[in-house]
């Protein structure tokens, strides 16, 4: 994976406490349930579906710089309420992350898995 031209340097942390704060700043977190939240991360991964659901596979990798940018709106979204789901679950999720890579790694063995997309079910 190539990294974006602007990369930014925000870390995670810093994201996290500029979400926190523009939540708090309107008071927004007594709507932030978990299931508030799982429901409207939800809704916006089905708005960046959205811009794939009718052109083919090689068109979805070739996005003009518009739909780039709107893919890219929804796809902060989505990652705005999952950051709020691991902040008012508690979870830490580049610990988490860490911990379901490792699991993923036992479970899809290089070995076994190079170049398939077959569920590890299916090798097991």
């Amino acid at each position: 994976m190539t990294e974006p031209e602007n990369q930014t340097t925000d870390s995670l942390l810093t994201l996290r406490r500029r979400i926190n704060a523009f939540v708090e700043a309107r008071d927004w977190a007594q709507f932030h349930s978990p299931k508030n939240l799982a429901m409207a991360m939800i809704v916006e991964a089905a708005e960046v579906v959205e811009h794939f659901q009718w052109i083919t596979e090689q068109e979805s990798r070739q996005l003009d710089e518009a739909t780039k940018e709107k893919v890219g709106h929804e796809l902060a979204d989505t990652f705005v309420y999952l950051m709020r789901i691991a902040e008012v679950c508690g979870i830490d999720l580049i610990a988490a992350t860490n911990a379901k890579i490792d699991l993923n790694a036992q479970k899809y063995p290089v070995e076994k898995c190079k170049g398939s997309n077959d569920k590890y079910t299916k090798y097991q």
